[in-house]
């Protein structure tokens, strides 16, 4: 809505800045980190007076011994506060009429309620499942189908499934004809980063400073395809009206740093699936949309590590009957070799800085 201030520029010269994308960017980071921070403790005390508290995650690949029951003392849910800062500052900062923000709002939003459904469950009914993993992966299935399928009917993003862009590789991959086989990878990237991170959320502050490494990033690249010049240079898609996804990713990241402040260790509470699986899934969808699906392999490399250790852990045991890991999601795995939490979180945030690093300069290493 800020934007709208840019029409009284002739009245006040400073307030064309309000027509740049990049400015309301830095105001959407920022007023997602005022809201978050300042937010905090007032949703730490409500959601501890909801009774908040989630029993320690159980999904077979954590033996009983090895939860934290020190950790079920902290109230979950918190995700509500990150999805409110994105969303009130999105509002703010970015062009009401762009088509694009109304998908990825509903997204975040769509993502965001599952997940929160998912840890009322637990919450409410002392329930460590939740929604049951079938009917859970339909619905996150369902919300990416749908994201997507909109997406590709808007003029801006007719041709989201046209093509492929690979690492290192100097020309996009026409993918014509196609289009079946990219839905279902573009599904597969939104619902696999929402899971992702999902399984990340096992370590004070792990997820959510991963995710900061990982939004910036995405704005960076979201910047560059809005940019004719360089889009043109590097060889990427132009995007029309991409930079309000800028906005977008910078008031993610601005949530999340503000989040970091009351999730860092010991956590005074933690985002849940109410926030993992909707900052996953709004990451996923930004790849999907500037067509760097792939890079977010490496750009996500810290939550690409966490679910493949999973995988690989499950089809091992399930196959062979021996574990290849001492516990999983893999942050679990160095818990058990004697690392302390504070280790493992600042060491796998120096990887996701560098995965970050490694991403970008996939645009202009083809």
């Amino acid at each position: 809505m800020l934007y709208y201030l840019s029409f009284l520029r002739e009245e006040f010269g400073p307030f064309r800045l309000f027509d740049q994308f990049t400015f309301r960017a830095g105001g959407a980071l920022l007023t997602a980190l005022v809201i978050s921070f300042l937010l905090g403790p007032v949703t730490v005390k409500l959601l501890k007076q909801f009774r908040a508290q989630a029993p320690g995650r159980h999904d077979g690949l954590i033996p009983d011994e090895y939860i934290d029951r020190n950790k079920d003392k902290t109230p979950s849910m918190g995700g509500l506060l990150i999805v409110l800062s994105i969303t009130v500052s999105t509002l703010l900062w970015t062009i009401p009429s762009n088509p694009l923000m109304a998908v990825f709002l509903s997204t975040l939003i769509a993502y965001s309620a599952l997940g929160f459904i998912d840890d009322y469950i637990k919450v409410a009914f002392r329930d460590r499942g939740g929604i049951p993993a079938k009917l859970k992966m339909f619905f996150q299935i369902l919300i990416a189908v749908v994201a997507i399928m909109i997406l590709r009917r808007l003029p801006e993003t007719s041709g989201l499934l046209d093509s492929l862009i690979v690492p290192f590789v100097q020309d996009p991959i026409s993918m014509r004809g196609y289009t079946w086989l990219m839905l279902v990878f573009a599904v597969f990237v939104v619902v696999g980063s929402s899971n992702a991170v999902n399984l990340t959320d096992g370590k004070d502050g792990l997820a959510v400073g991963s995710t900061i490494f990982c939004s910036l990033t995405y704005a960076a690249i979201a910047y560059l395809c809005g940019h004719k010049i360089f889009s043109g240079y590097l060889n990427i898609p132009f995007i029309s009206g991409v930079g309000e996804v800028v906005v977008f990713a910078a008031a993610i990241s601005g949530a999340c740093i503000g989040f970091l402040w009351h999730n860092c260790h010991p956590a005074s509470m933690f985002m849940g699936d109410t926030g993992s699986l909707a900052l996953g899934g709004t990451i996923g969808l930004i790849a999907v949309l500037v067509r760097q699906e792939v890079v977010l392999i490496i750009v996500g490399g810290v939550f690409v590590m966490e679910a493949a250790s999973v995988i690989i852990q499950v089809a091992s045991f399930k196959l062979t009957g021996k574990r290849v890991f001492l516990c999983t999601p893999i942050h679990h795995h160095f818990e058990r070799k004697g690392w302390t939490e504070t280790q493992i979180v600042v060491r796998f945030w120096i990887l996701a800085g560098i995965f970050a690093l490694i991403g970008l300069s996939t645009l202009k290493l083809r």
